[in-house]
């Protein structure tokens, strides 16, 4: 699994769970706490109508319900018209009855329950003690939403309670508002858990980003590529970035001086012995002159030999440095090619070869943003290369290519071609083939500082057999670093 998707996962999880138990307990709440507000009500509205009953008390305490009586019918048949919210209410919907100091109903705006006695009932019993009386009755035992609230108030004459008048609610008057709560803590509810999941799924990606780009540079750095660390923010990150970078460097400069020293140990090996050996011959005296010459040219060439080795070897070195271009100017590779073709004459004429050039003209140049020096150097190296495979009298092609985004390079020769076996070592730093020319092996730096100036150049260098015999060797360069 993933860590930005487990990250996302836990976070979203744990947050959800928590907010549905919370919206839960809040659904669970809403009906209980509208059935307080309503008992809140009603315990007003009772205590209004015991004054008004009051009021009305006969002689002696009695109680005279004829007015209320009237008054109750009066807006029991009342039509109105009262948009409360969603809900159209256009009569009256409580209850209201009367019970005597015993316990009787003396008056039911119901007309049902006059003349029963309602002593034992909680809202009349405990309102006669002087308690506050109330109750919660189903109609239907079956039947959770016949439940109707009665609240109690006492009707009281010089201190003593002579009545109770007791208001009602049903609660299935309130089921709409119960509901459309409900639903509507529902509807928010979703909307907020859409919300966290996405919120948790931002909060990952924040997270795992940097991580992300963390691994691609690293799986980069494993495959040998050239890139600068990336961008992680601030924070950890961006020190661990650092950490890696540093150790990358350190393991680098580390392989890279031991690799170096046995390489060029291994090359330079070959033309020290031959200059020892020719010394020595010459040190013996008595060496006719034919051969004292050959021993001194002999001298002469491998030094040049060696100095090549090395001046390459300083020039691969400062590139393989570079992560990344340091300083760019704009190329007219057009005018590099013909810098570097006019240069090569004097080998050209060794063997008699000709040379091609497809270059566009003047009216559309082909402009790249690189290092001039390692773009001569490395075409210099392929045109070189070119010209020691090729046989005497052949034709080399050096051609530029407008690829878009890109351009390229391509330099064919009739030579004998690369071995299959061949195509991606040559490539490699110390691996050469031997030339027509000179029947020898070259340094092998020429065309791996041939690749390493195309891949800093965001670029890539390729060689492939042609058809009907000989090479190329394309070298593609980006445009824009």
């Amino acid at each position: 699994m993933k860590l930005n998707f487990s990250i996302m996962a836990g976070f979203g999880a744990i947050v959800v769970a928590g907010f549905l138990w919370l919206l839960k307990d809040l659904r669970n709440s809403v009906e209980p706490q509208y059935l307080q507000a309503t008992e809140e009500s009603l315990v007003d509205i009772a205590h209004i109508l015991a004054a008004v009953l009051e009021q009305e008390l006969a002689g002696g305490g009695a109680l005279e319900i004829n007015r209320f009586s009237d008054a109750m019918h009066s807006a029991a048949l009342r039509r109105f018209e009262a948009q409360v919210y969603s809900l159209k209410k256009t009569s009256v919907g409580m209850g209201v009855y009367v019970c005597d100091a015993s316990g009787t109903v003396v008056f039911d705006s119901e007309g049902s329950r006059e003349g029963k006695d309602y002593s034992k009932w909680n809202d009349v019993v405990k309102t006669l003690r002087g308690e506050y009386g109330a109750r919660s009755t189903r109609t239907d035992e079956r039947d959770a939403l016949s439940s109707i609230l009665y609240v109690a108030a006492p009707v009281v004459r010089d201190g003593a309670i002579v009545g109770v008048v007791t208001v009602s609610k049903p609660q299935r008057a309130m089921r709409q508002f119960i509901d459309e709560t409900r639903k509507r803590m529902v509807w928010i509810g979703g909307i907020a858990c859409v919300g966290i999941v996405l919120v948790a799924a931002l909060f990952s990606y924040w997270m795992i980003y940097p991580v992300r780009r963390l691994t691609a540079y690293v799986r980069a750095l494993r495959d040998g590529e050239r890139l600068p660390v990336p961008d992680l923010g601030h924070g950890e990150f961006r020190t661990l970035g650092r950490a890696f970078e540093e150790m990358r460097d350190a393991l680098e400069g580390r392989n890279y001086v031991e690799n170096y020293v046995q390489n060029l140990t291994h090359e330079i090996k070959s033309p020290l012995a031959a200059i020892r050996g020719a010394v020595e011959l010459l040190q013996e005296g008595d060496v006719p002159p034919d051969k004292e010459q050959r021993f001194l040219s002999n001298i002469h060439d491998e030094t040049l030999r060696s100095q090549n080795i090395v001046d390459r070897l300083l020039h691969l070195a400062a590139l393989e440095s570079q992560k990344t271009l340091q300083v760019t100017t704009e190329v007219e590779l057009g005018q590099v090619l013909h810098r570097v073709c006019d240069g090569a004459y004097p080998l050209l004429e060794q063997k008699n070869l000709a040379l091609v050039r497809k270059v566009p003209d003047e009216n559309s140049p082909v402009l790249v943003h690189g290092d001039i020096f390692a773009l001569r150097m490395a075409i210099n190296n392929v045109v070189t290369n070119a010209i020691d495979f090729s046989p005497e009298g052949g034709e080399i092609l050096v051609s530029l290519v407008d690829e878009g985004c890109f351009a390229e390079v391509r330099v064919s020769d009739r030579g004998p071609g690369v071995p299959e076996y061949a195509r991606e070592k040559v490539f490699e730093r110390f691996y050469s083939l031997k030339g027509q020319l000179t029947g020898r092996k070259g340094s092998g730096l020429g065309l791996c500082f041939v690749r390493e100036a195309a891949e800093l150049h965001g670029g890539s260098a390729m060689i492939q057999n042609r058809k009907g015999g000989g090479s190329e060797l394309v070298i593609r360069i980006r445009k824009e670093p």
